[in-house]
């Protein structure tokens, strides 16, 4: 692999197929980068649990790499499971963002354990969650006095429109406190303050001794510009929003079209 190190990958859009699978090409390929002593390191917006499933394909746990889930506010050993960095959102955060949906008739879902946390476990949005993370739905009665104060992350789900007013009333709102940004159009996400991919990646190469400029780092969307832009190598996926693109090193192929085996196998030769 030459100078390169570690491979920082996005799950959806990036790593996984549209229909949710790791192409062949794309395993072999990280897996004989391991297999070079290359660590790979996923890093998501889904919940830890809910990239176990694409860690465990990748055979992580083999190689002791690493897992940054909840976009950058939990680290996970892959071989011993270990958490071995965690940030939490403070604890007034909660509260505020519950009133906020609940004012707006959207629901509050939290990953708690192996669970989608939430209050109506018929909405669509908290469904798709549950489908995608392949997590099952653990109903409470009432959220905000039900789940504990502290989490990584929460998440606000509903239509694209109302919710994206309320992305600009929450994000003024929690300036200095949280970082507020949509994953998807439906999806609204709250972390920690100054968290993101790039901050825990970070956290991670300074504990492995790796600087940034051995890193190659693959995403698609808004939450990979900061990873993108911290690794020695960024690159966009064909299928990535302009301005991922226009902030990466490299435009690879899609994720479609094994855009990860693509630039791997060229650094690798």
């Amino acid at each position: 692999m030459g100078k390169y190190k570690l491979l920082a990958i996005d799950i959806d859009g990036t790593l996984i197929r549209s229909d949710q699978t790791i192409s062949p090409r794309t395993r072999t390929a990280l897996i004989h980068a391991q297999e070079q002593g290359v660590q790979v390191v996923i890093t998501t917006g889904r919940p830890t649990f809910g990239a176990a499933p694409f860690a465990d394909e990748l055979r992580l746990a083999d190689f002791n790499s690493h897992v940054i889930s909840f976009n950058g506010s939990e680290i996970c050993n892959w071989a011993t499971k270990k958490i071995i960095h965690s940030v939490l959102l403070d604890k007034d955060i909660k509260p505020y963002v519950y009133d906020c949906a609940k004012r707006n008739g959207f629901q509050v879902v939290a990953y708690i354990g192996e669970n989608v946390v939430a209050e109506d476990p018929n909405d669509e949005y908290v469904q798709f969650s549950s489908t995608r993370n392949k997590m099952p739905i653990r109903t409470v009665q009432n959220f905000l006095t039900d789940t504990d104060n502290e989490q990584p992350k929460l998440l606000v789900v509903g239509d694209p429109e109302p919710l994206h007013k309320l992305e600009l009333e929450m994000a003024e709102h929690l300036k200095g406190k949280a970082e507020v940004y949509r994953s998807e159009p439906f999806f609204l996400e709250v972390v920690p303050h100054g968290i993101d991919k790039a901050t825990s990646l970070s956290v991670l190469c300074n504990k492995l001794g790796i600087p940034r400029e051995e890193i190659i780092a693959f995403g698609d969307g808004f939450n990979d510009v900061a990873m993108i832009e911290y690794a020695g190598v960024g690159v966009a996926m064909g299928n990535a929003q302009q301005v991922v693109k226009d902030r990466a090193d490299i435009v690879t192929l899609s994720n479609e079209e094994d855009g990860i085996a693509e630039v791997v196998n060229k650094y690798l030769a």
